[in-house]
């Protein structure tokens, strides 16, 4: 399937998001959504400069030093790249690389830079959700939990597009509903000549992430898009945007003022205070100077200045002397309206409650205009720049008649006109050449009797067309991104509270594209370890690595993975390319000593587990790890570790699980089963734990309600062997054998080299009376571990005696 172009408008929002997350040291944000932005079209340039910037920016210099140098970049190389290779280079300690690529970017001579690399102004000050996102990341660390989760969530009421303050919500554990945090927004529409009398807010460039307008922090200022050049982009599924466009002027076209855009429903109307153009519009503006005829000297401000001297002295033929003051008068007004353009277009910015008062004021001002034409003579100056009504009313191409002629039949057109409509309060003259009518001014404002009314859909030009396209591009821009940014929410979501099946429903809902990109890949792996599918999580971790092979987030998962499977050969060549990567990263050294605990040298394992905590006191597996490597040596030691994983993070149901498992030993029963359901209410799906509580449980006597917790563990996870193991030997003891044989026939054709399951399930067969079987599973177990003769033969002597033997037969 061939992969589709984003459109300019999509790499614009895309670039300012990032820069600004840049600015804000949210890296991990400016990472997220980098990574969107690349894997869209990893032959743009500008989406290759960003992802390399983040990733440099974060610490990660091999990784952006991919991007820019091997990574698919080899071929189409740019001097962009060569400069941030330069930066790479110099922050491995390569100074001649560096010197070098900076040596080549300076011969190419032509190159133009990126958007991602063009001049632009940040603030001083960070804005406030930036500020609340900051305390609540500090919040967390000093395990403050209530105020970590009111920083994040006033970060994201205020900006829903911080990633960093969901990241750090999902870290708590208290993470709402995504509806809540993120409420649907309706789907934009683009607006046509049938919407163009009704009155919408302008698309501006308030919205999140981007600079304030007129202080020089426009991110492309000398970048103007070409709707025509690029298609846009097609997102499946796309949402309402905050705002998208820049205010500075030179983004758009001249005329683009004219056009009323959509903004988002729930994008403040304070946001939407400041037009895309600061200047008024008048005809000459748009079409040049033409020639109107003028219904009176009132009309005349309404010209533009190189209109025909012809004309004018005919248009003020019928006026009097008290018209020509009125007329100079209101043009003295006309002159201040344009030099005050916020008034012209604040009606835009209207509420409904507004709108109607000033549908009502021009109802009043209709009368009174009629009313003025019957006293005196001639039309009303109620509204300054109101064009005559004779192109509706098919006198303009008649030729003139007579003062008293022309004066009636424009008061009889201008009643008409009032009459059939009181929404519509501009009309436009036909030119004297019989061509099209100039384009209309904008609709009045409530404050401003001399503003224009909103234009008729016959006045609909090309200009205001392209404004409507290139602001439905916006709003499908910004849709896009918070709606792709919802569906990755959702999956994080789900995996913060370890329900893992949700979290793969939520991934398989993304594109092929977004599903291909390494941060997926590394949410399937971990979705699939957490569930005990080891196998499918090796391969979701290795197509990590083929991804980004400096990649070290998420390596310490992919280590333990390794140890689970007893992949040796992997897990040391893992461990030699993350400490050649980054000598200095915890996930390298818990490689090493996964590494070393695998063959068995704890003293090894260790010392690498407690480097990787000196590299990062809050990385809470280091300790764990290290407290699994003690557990069979020194209790009191293992517990003061786990006791420091917890400190780091209270919801490692790990370190949980490892200080019940102390206690167990212990045989301090009640404090293994707080612990024990600590750990399985912070993991509910994990079956280990639930089989754990379960054999608290029947150590404390009761048995029936252990089988109930190891019949949910099964539910959960059927395919595995501890729980089920457990499970059969709890039915061993409430004499219920046939089911016990059935979970233990299940086991032998799983793992037929456990001897522990041979030998339960000869007591088994030899319970139920079938001697024979037994007798051939006593074979088999020989066959299995010629060490247990021994076992075998006190098998066969204390059979009669059930309660006698219902644990001699476990080896470990």
């Amino acid at each position: 399937m061939p992969q589709e172009t984003p459109s300019v408008h999509l790499c614009q929002r895309f670039s300012t998001i990032i820069w600004a997350c840049l600015d804000a040291d949210l890296f991990k944000s400016a990472l997220f959504y980098a990574e969107r932005y690349y894997v869209l079209d990893t032959s743009n340039h500008d989406a290759r400069h960003l992802y390399a910037t983040a990733l440099l920016r974060s610490g990660q210099a091999h990784s952006a030093l991919y991007f820019v140098s091997t990574g698919g970049a080899a071929e189409s190389r740019c001097t962009g790249c060569l400069e941030i290779k330069s930066r790479c280079c110099a922050a491995l300690g390569r100074h001649r690389q560096a010197r070098e690529a900076l040596e080549a970017s300076t011969r190419d001579s032509a190159y133009t830079p990126s958007l991602s690399m063009t001049p632009r102004t940040t603030k001083p000050f960070p804005e406030e959700a930036v500020l609340h996102c900051r305390a609540g990341m500090m919040a967390a660390k000093g395990n403050l939990t209530e105020s970590a989760t009111l920083s994040f969530r006033q970060a994201l009421a205020l900006n829903p597009m911080l990633w960093e303050a969901f990241e750090g919500l999902c870290s708590l554990g208290m993470v709402p509903a995504i509806d809540e945090l993120f409420p649907t927004r309706p789907t934009p529409v683009k607006q046509t000549h049938s919407d163009e009398a009704k009155p919408v807010p302008v698309a501006t460039g308030a919205g999140f992430f981007t600079p304030d307008a007129g202080n020089g922090g426009n991110l492309f200022r000398a970048w103007k898009p070409d709707a025509s050049q690029l298609p846009p982009f097609q997102m499946g599924q796309v949402g309402p945007r905050d705002s998208v466009a820049t205010a500075d002027s030179s983004f758009y076209p001249d005329a683009s003022f004219i056009q009323p855009m959509r903004a988002s429903k729930s994008q403040p109307t304070a946001l939407a205070a400041h037009p895309p153009a600061v200047r008024p519009l008048s005809s000459a503006d748009e079409a040049g100077p033409v020639t109107k005829k003028l219904r009176s000297s009132v009309r005349q401000r309404t010209a533009p200045p190189s209109s025909n001297a012809a004309d004018l002295n005919l248009n003020l033929k019928p006026s009097k002397s008290t018209g020509a003051l009125a007329g100079a008068n209101d043009r003295s007004k006309s002159s201040k309206a344009r030099a005050r353009p916020a008034l012209t277009i604040a009606n835009i910015f209207s509420s409904s409650g507004r709108g109607q008062t000033a549908a009502s004021s021009r109802l009043h001002a209709a009368g009174a205009a009629v009313g003025k034409h019957s006293r005196e003579q001639q039309p009303a100056a109620g509204h300054g720049t109101r064009r005559s009504t004779r192109l509706n009313s098919g006198t303009s191409s008649k030729p003139l008649a007579t003062k008293h002629t022309t004066m009636r039949d424009r008061r009889r057109a201008q009643t008409r006109a009032r009459s059939t409509t009181m929404e519509s309060d501009m009309d436009e003259d036909p030119p004297p050449g019989g061509g099209e009518a100039s384009s209309p001014s904008p609709p009045p404002a409530p404050q401003s009797p001399h503003s224009n009314a909103s234009p008729g859909p016959s006045s609909w030009t090309a200009v205001q067309e392209r404004a409507a396209q290139e602001a439905y591009e916006l709003e499908l821009a910004d849709y896009y991104i918070y709606d792709l940014m919802c569906l990755f929410a959702r999956a994080t979501r789900a995996m913060a509270l370890y329900d893992c099946r949700n979290c793969q429903e939520e991934l398989e809902k993304l594109s092929t594209t977004h599903q291909r990109s390494a941060w997926v890949m590394a949410m399937v792996g971990k979705a699939h370890y957490e569930l005990g599918e080891y196998t499918a999580a090796e391969r979701a971790f290795e197509a990590v690595r083929n991804l980004e092979p400096y990649r070290v987030w998420d390596m310490e998962v992919y280590s333990t993975l390794l140890w689970h499977l007893q992949r040796n050969v992997k897990l040391a060549f893992l461990a030699q390319e993350l400490v050649a990567t980054d000598p200095r990263s915890p996930q390298a050294w818990i490689a090493v000593g996964n590494c070393f605990s695998l063959q068995r040298e704890r003293v090894q394992a260790l010392t690498c587990f407690r480097r990787a905590a000196q590299l990062d006191p809050n990385c809470a597996y280091a300790y764990t790890l290290s407290g699994h490597e003690s557990i069979d040596e020194d209790l009191d030691k293992a517990i003061n570790f786990f006791q420091a994983a917890l400190r780091a993070d209270p919801r490692h149901y790990n370190a949980w699980y490892g200080l019940g498992t102390c206690y167990m030993r212990m045989s301090k029963l009640r404090l293994a089963d707080y612990h024990y359901r600590k750990a399985a209410q912070i993991h509910p799906q994990n079956a280990v734990l639930l089989g754990c509580v379960g054999m608290v449980t029947e150590r404390a006597g009761d048995r029936e309600k252990a089988l109930g917790l190891f019949n949910e563990a099964v539910r959960i996870s059927p395919d595995n062997a501890l729980v089920r193991y457990r499970r059969a030997k709890i039915l061993i003891s409430l004499k219920r054998y046939t089911a016990a044989a059935e979970d233990l026939e299940f086991l032998r054709d799983t793992s037929p080299e456990e001897s522990n399951v041979i030998f339960q399930l000869a007591k088994v067969y030899r319970l139920l009376g079938d001697s024979v079987k037994s007798a051939q599973m006593l074979a088999v177990a020989r066959d299995v571990s010629p060490k247990s003769v021994n076992k075998i033969r006190k098998l066969l002597e204390t059979v009669k005696d059930t309660e006698a033997v219902s644990d001699v037969m476990d080896e470990g």
